[in-house]
């Protein structure tokens, strides 16, 4: 079973896809959260950003990028020139995985079956948006759009060609910036983070039109 049985009929319409995923039973995460959270923004947004899945505080909100990792998005996407309000902000699975620790719920990573079977929403929510390209947080969203073998070491800050053929970029998930080790790491990391979305900027200006 995947989320794709739970795709409404009219699959071109964001709002008519965000109620229908309220529903949705395509894996067994559902059970342990609080609600499904799909993406939010611009209907129709030049710029999609996914990540891997919502956390502690977007699951409670029902909103993506919400905590920590959203506000050290949200200072990034400023420093290279991108406004939140005009993009279209999501997770490749839509409800938060993780496990009890004391009193605290930790973030647990999902797993492929997991992302296979959210699939169909994220692709849905592409067709809907058509942006012009799309941003991969992290490994788990690049490999749900780009393919298993994708390593983001590897492969960061270059634009590809995605789903629909949708130009793609991948850069770092924002919470692995604040995973660092010290000060010092994590500016140098959140410097990399926003040299990566500032290709985004470059190939919307028309400096960069040509996926690989």
């Amino acid at each position: 079973m995947d989320a794709g049985e739970f795709l409404p009929e009219q699959r071109d319409d964001l709002e008519a896809l965000r109620r229908a995923s309220d529903g949705c039973r395509g894996c067994g995460l559902y059970e342990h959260a609080t609600q499904t959270v799909f993406g939010a923004g611009d209907a129709h947004a030049a710029v999609m950003l996914v990540g891997e899945q919502p956390g502690d505080r977007e699951d409670i909100e029902g909103e993506p990028f919400v905590g920590p990792a959203g506000a050290l998005l949200d200072h990034a996407l400023a420093e290279a020139g991108l406004d939140r309000s005009g993009l279209y902000v999501t997770n490749a699975v839509k409800h938060f995985k993780w496990e009890r620790r004391g009193k605290v719920r930790l973030h647990k990573k999902p797993g492929a079956r997991e992302v296979a079977a959210c699939k169909p929403w994220l692709l849905a929510e592409v067709d809907a948006v058509r942006p012009e390209i799309v941003v991969c947080l992290g490994a788990t969203a690049a490999q749900a759009l780009l393919g298993a073998e994708f390593r983001v070491t590897r492969q960061r800050g270059q634009i590809m060609s995605g789903p629909r053929r949708t130009p793609t970029m991948t850069t770092v998930h924002p919470s692995s910036v604040l995973r660092a080790r010290d000060e010092s790491a994590r500016q140098s990391q959140l410097d990399e983070f926003v040299q990566d979305l500032r290709v985004v900027v470059d190939f919307r200006a028309g400096e960069d039109r040509h996926p690989q």
